[in-house]
């Protein structure tokens, strides 16, 4: 059996016989079997957008998938008494516990929030009513900040091809779509996520493993260069490995594991709003047209340098998606985005942020918990400007122009806004660099300034960093492992996945 790889070019509604057709128009013949390798838009042309397909072609009916199948992840597997203490359920974590459980250990997962059956009827109490948890919400729970979100799985991290393909499997063997596996721009979506995650929890309890929900880590008992015990609302728990997978709003675990001799050191990280157009603008503005058969809604992504050298960029932008209140915790104020497989909502969002270091926002070099400090009081401002979730929100045109806008239409948030001075709301540095970036993005993407923007978007990373050597052990630490966004190194769901699944590898390998 001969195989080949082919590039071909079709419309975006093109149904599966039309590959057929275009593999025999290039082969000459009706004797073959294919897979699609990658799939991407292309749309520079407003008169010409098509999908460029990567194929595999097997001359035979069979496919073999054995030609096709790139090199496994090497997982090194022997009978272990060791037992490892996982803290916190977001992919880093998961998949951190995973691959050690894989490797031979056994692992407990310890998860602040609740299932993620209970975590959804928390966060939709808060959407609904305003009710906020601080033991379930969109930071906190089951599947961490990831599952209530875009479910977005791109990454720009080099080098983690191995551990990209077998997170994307265990996410396709766990209920999500199979396209994930070959999409150029693949996401999940939040309603196929909360399967995903309860799939990926299932499998974890039928192979051994222990998950304990509602288990909140208060304290780590270290002796010498070990943490022998960890502290928990529940009670001790003894462990031969401790890995924090916290996320990066975890701030009371950030200061207590400061006060125990975890070292951490202050790193750039984006401040800004959540803008907000209707999705047919987006639509409109990248292809030309109001929708497009065979393509869910139009994406983009825009990045510019000011004056200042302080670069602006959008972040997590969400097609037909909605603004949500994503707080960690009470009498706070933070905007992120979700959106659902579909991506079928009348609103598109994303955040429209400013990359600065904590020594330029401080005007002086600070501490870990100066920042943090900085950032909590940030946030309760936020909250403070209607005393509940309401959002400030302002029309992008005044806000380069800094004038309150008289009204804001509709939104896609749902416990409504209230037009603010939100130019005066964040530090000057910011909103300057802010407004010239709104006026590039806006000669960019035709409407742009027509777009809302509202609220406090400050969890796109860390402002810290934990010093750790190679992997994720922490410095001056045998057996205490930091992963994922939280540690510093990692941001979004694949990038901190595989930040996991490396840590679990050079572990096991030991």
């Amino acid at each position: 059996m001969s195989h080949r790889t082919l590039q071909i070019k079709l419309p975006t509604n093109f149904s599966d016989e039309d590959v057929r057709q275009a593999i025999r128009k290039q082969l000459g013949s009706e004797d073959f079997s294919f897979q699609i390798e990658k799939k991407s838009l292309d749309a520079r042309k407003k008169n010409n957008i098509y999908w460029q397909l990567s194929l595999i072609v097997s001359l035979g009916q069979l496919y073999d998938k054995a030609y096709a199948a790139p090199e496994p992840l090497e997982i090194f597997y022997k009978k272990r008494k060791e037992k490892v203490i996982v803290t916190g359920s977001g992919p880093a974590g998961f998949f951190i516990a995973h691959v050690l459980q894989l490797a031979g250990y056994h692992v407990t997962i310890l998860e602040r929030g609740s299932k993620v059956e209970e975590r959804s009827k928390a966060i939709n109490r808060l959407g609904s009513k305003g009710e906020f948890s601080a033991q379930n919400n969109y930071a906190f729970g089951e599947g961490g900040a990831g599952t209530f979100s875009d479910g977005k799985l791109t990454s720009r991290s080099k080098h983690i091809s191995a551990e990209r393909r077998f997170i994307l499997s265990e996410y396709v063997k766990a209920g999500a779509p199979e396209e994930i596996l070959y999409m150029a721009h693949p996401h999940v979506g939040t309603d196929n996520l909360k399967v995903v995650v309860a799939n990926l929890r299932k499998q974890f309890l039928e192979n051994g493993g222990l998950f304990l929900f509602d288990t909140k880590l208060e304290d780590i008992k270290v002796k010498g260069k070990r943490v022998n015990k960890i502290v928990c609302n529940t009670g001790e728990i003894e462990a031969d490995h401790v890995v924090l997978a916290t996320g990066n709003s975890a701030y009371d675990t950030y200061r207590m594991l400061i006060n125990r001799g975890v070292q951490f050191g202050t790193k750039n990280f984006a401040i800004g709003h959540r803008i907000e157009h209707t999705q047919k603008l987006i639509n409109m503005a990248q292809w030309g047209r109001e929708s497009l058969p065979g393509v869910k809604a139009a994406e983009y992504r825009l990045t510019t340098k000011t004056r200042s050298g302080l670069p602006v960029y959008t972040f997590c932008m969400c097609p037909g998606g909605q603004v949500v209140p994503a707080a960690a915790y009470e009498q706070k104020s933070v905007v992120n985005g979700m959106s659902y497989y579909m991506r079928d909502g009348i609103f598109s969002n994303a955040g429209c942020v400013a990359g600065v270091h904590p020594d330029v926002l401080l005007g002086h070099k600070c501490t870990s918990i100066e920042i943090l400090d900085w950032m909590d009081k940030l946030e309760e401002g936020y909250y403070a400007f209607s005393d509940s979730l309401v959002l400030p929100a302002i029309r992008a045109y005044d806000y380069m122009k800094m004038k309150e806008s008289k009204k804001i239409d509709r939104s896609s948030y749902l416990l409504g806004l209230q037009p603010a001075p939100l130019y005066d709301m964040i530090p000057e540095m910011v909103r300057k660099a802010i407004i010239e970036g709104l006026e590039d993005f806006s000669r960019k993407l035709k409407g742009f300034d027509l777009g809302v923007l509202m609220g406090l978007e400050s969890k796109t990373s860390s402002p810290l960093q934990v010093a750790r050597e190679k992997y994720g052990k922490c410095t001056g630490f045998d057996n205490l492992y930091f992963v994922g966004e939280g540690s510093g190194y990692a941001g979004g769901i694949i990038s901190s996945a595989a930040d996991g699944v490396r840590c679990a590898i050079a572990l096991s390998s030991k």
